[in-house]
């Protein structure tokens, strides 16, 4: 590929009017293009990719101000938000661990902007504030990603995020007086913490240079090891590879540290393992794996052997025992072997192994001797998901989660001997669970494929073609859409809504073959899936194209955005969020190389032209009808850069200037790609999300 020209002439940002009333902001093209094997692609809007330009803030300033005073109109709107800021009105808790003889957990006090961690010698005890990120900053948008206790109970490592960002700040405290140390280590993305001797592993980046940290390409990641006490200057470099510069490395330490592992991907899919004996002084790495075809998570060391869930020759995962005195691939031994059902997680705990399972894109739970014999069935509440499973292999106890679609993140302490479960916490939400119903469903998409898909609604609901209805999916990266309580969702469901998730192939609902049925020459399926899933909703009545709305985050923001282009009839409103839109240039932002795997690369002839195919920026037509269209994305979205928003919404009011429907753009300031976002700013969102939805269907929610 090669470039052909560069000429960008800016102008003053304008108003232009249309007959309906929509008056977007004039966006300035540039006579930018580019060679892709013969085919010349044109790109306009390339100057808003550049987050320091003083006309790109200009222009941010101008989409705002067009999306703040359209969404100001909807007279609803303060009683949307004042009823979401109602639900969110509770107080909830995370799952807890234990380390150092003490426990830690997250609770949130009703509209909290963030869960505060919490210790305690015991869980029949009032917990003591550990950290509290609400006092970190005036509006809420510094988050706790990441937490280690030291495993004597000394020290709390802990990383925290500003506004939404990718990059951490690693901070240690001591936990006995609550006072932070001097240790402060930047510019840390990716990374574990895992303490061993009196310091800790984690994975950090180069420092970027000034003014491009949330574009530029990451590259060249390293693990290091910190001693506490230390300049961060000083740490050492403990593993790296420098053939490889857009590598990613994460360091794990087992229990009892007598193993270093180090996991090495290019991708967010597959990883290669290498292992260090902690106990030896020659400090060399022997690597168990190589390549990046399969993925390899240690569960836990135990008697000189690794314990390892992986889909090596399992495309719906296995869980096997390595002898570290004889690691050749051909003497791993299969402890629990794969079944027709995918094997998501296992856990060791008290000489057992809890192995949860996707069973239709929804949890079960078993219990194992370490050699593999099932010894019970873990009895979960219902149909839901079991998440945050916390447990160490010298525990008497583990800990979890539990939720469905209506019911909210419920903790559990299970107890191995005696084979029962016992709630910790549940919390009490505004909302009458027992008024609503979820359903599975199995449809047939494009290829005969069938693909299930959960709905939620009120009981009795008539199946009229009328009802309101919000169908969302993702649709990639292994990512499993199973059941789970969202606080946003239920004024939606509140207010005779139906919701509806596509487990669309791409994920990893079925296993491996599901995943790759949805990557790179096989991503029209996942829309083709999506699609279906709307073609169904409407044949069983339960919605029609003028009462569904679809949304999608992240690599879902690409899933509405190609659908939009493809079936813009079957629609009446597309929210893609944080969007992946330019399937060109995609990899040259931040991490996005690493999604090369699911995508393809333009730098590919052939893939060039599955991607042009169907990237959303490039298949915008005009004079075509399209669904009322908000973008949602952020200023600090180091993931998804926001210019993959910025340039669509351009295009799309480029070339529908007249469309009848809006075409509007929402960029929120001090946030992220999702994670970490505070309360308020939730709120805030959803309040803008769900107005826009109703108010293009021509719905007043009740009050």
């Amino acid at each position: 590929m090669k470039r052909i020209v560069l000429f960008i002439t800016l102008i003053p940002l304008v108003m232009s009017c249309n007959k309906n009333n929509h008056q977007y902001p004039h966006t300035p093209k540039g006579e930018v293009s580019d060679d892709y094997y013969g085919v010349t692609v044109d790109d306009p809007y390339r100057w808003l990719e550049d987050d320091k330009s003083a006309n790109v803030a200009d222009w941010v300033t101008a989409q705002n101000a067009l999306t703040n005073s359209y969404l100001e109109k909807i007279s609803f709107r303060k009683n949307v938000k004042a009823r979401l800021a109602e639900l969110w009105d509770y107080d909830a808790m995370g799952t807890p661990f234990k380390e150092g003889g003490r426990f830690f957990y997250y609770k949130k006090s009703g509209l909290q902007n963030q869960s505060v961690l919490y210790t305690a010698a015991s869980l029949d005890q009032p917990g003591t504030v550990l950290l509290d990120p609400n006092t970190m900053s005036d509006d809420g948008t510094v988050a706790i990603s990441t937490i280690s206790p030291s495993r004597n109970g000394k020290y709390l490592a802990y990383a925290i995020s500003e506004a939404g960002s990718d990059w951490q700040r690693i901070r240690v405290l001591d936990i006995a007086t609550g006072q932070h140390l001097d240790d402060d280590i930047r510019w840390v993305k990716f990374s574990a913490i895992s303490w061993f001797n009196d310091g800790f592993f984690y994975s950090r980046y180069d420092a970027p240079e000034a003014g491009s940290e949330l574009s530029n390409v990451n590259k060249n990641h390293k693990v290091f090891y910190h001693k506490v006490g230390t300049d961060a200057s000083t740490d050492v470099v403990i593993f790296q590879n420098k053939h490889y510069p857009l590598r990613s490395f994460s360091a794990w330490v087992t229990d009892d540290e007598n193993y270093l592992i180090v996991s090495e991907t290019e991708s967010t899919y597959g990883n290669s393992m290498y292992v260090r004996n902690l106990r030896s002084k020659d400090g060399v790495f022997s690597q168990f794996t190589t390549g990046f075809e399969y993925e390899y998570d240690v569960v836990g060391h135990v008697d000189g052997c690794l314990y390892v869930h992986t889909n090596y020759k399992a495309p719906k995962y296995k869980l096997v025992k390595i002898d570290m005195n004889s690691q050749d691939i051909g003497n791993w031994v299969d402890v629990i072997a794969e079944s027709k059902d995918v094997l998501r997680q296992c856990v060791l705990v008290d000489n057992r192994v809890i192995a949860t399972y996707m069973v239709d894109a929804k949890s079960a739970a078993e219990i194992y001797s370490l050699d593999g014999q099932k010894v019970g069935d873990l009895a979960l509440p219902g149909i839901g998901t079991i998440s945050g499973l916390n447990a160490s292999s010298s525990d008497k106890n583990a800990y979890y989660t539990f939720s469905s679609y209506t019911t909210p993140a419920t903790v559990y302490s299970y107890n191995v001997a005696t084979n029962t479960s016992t709630e910790l916490f549940r919390p009490s939400v505004n909302f009458d669970s027992d008024a609503y119903e979820t359903k599975q469903v199995f449809y047939t998409s494009k290829d005969g494929t069938i693909v299930p898909m959960f709905i939620v609604h009120k009981k009795g609901l008539v199946l009229n073609g009328n009802n309101p209805t919000l169908l969302y999916g993702y649709g990639g990266f292994n990512i499993s859409m199973l059941p789970g309580f969202s606080t946003s969702r239920l004024f939606w469901l509140e207010q005779g809504g139906v919701y509806a998730i596509a487990n669309l192939r791409g994920g990893g609902e079925y296993g491996e073959n599901w995943y790759r049925a949805g990557t790179r020459f096989n991503k029209q399926n996942v829309f083709d899936d999506f699609i279906a899933a709307g073609e169904y909703l409407i044949a069983q009545n339960y919605t029609s194209p003028k009462r569904l709305a679809i949304m999608g985050g992240s690599n879902g923001g690409l899933l509405v955005g190609a659908v939009t282009n493809q079936r813009p009839d079957l629609f009446a409103v597309a929210v893609p969020q944080v969007g992946v839109m330019d399937m060109l240039r995609f990899h040259k932002f931040t991490i996005g190389w690493a999604w090369v795997n699911d995508y393809g690369s333009s730098e590919d002839s052939a893939q060039f032209q599955n991607l042009y195919r169907y990237s959303p920026l490039h298949n915008v037509r005009s004079d075509v009808r399209y669904p009322a269209i908000l973008v949602t994305t952020a200023d600090h979205d180091d993931r998804v850069v926001p210019a993959h928003s910025f340039k669509y919404i351009a295009t799309m009011q480029e070339k529908n200037p007249k469309g009848k429907n809006p075409a509007l753009i929402r960029i929120q300031t001090r946030a992220g790609h999702g994670a970490g976002t505070p309360t308020s700013i939730a709120i805030e969102e959803y309040a803008d999300i769900y107005s826009f939805i109703l108010y293009n269907m021509g719905i007043t929610p009740k009050q």
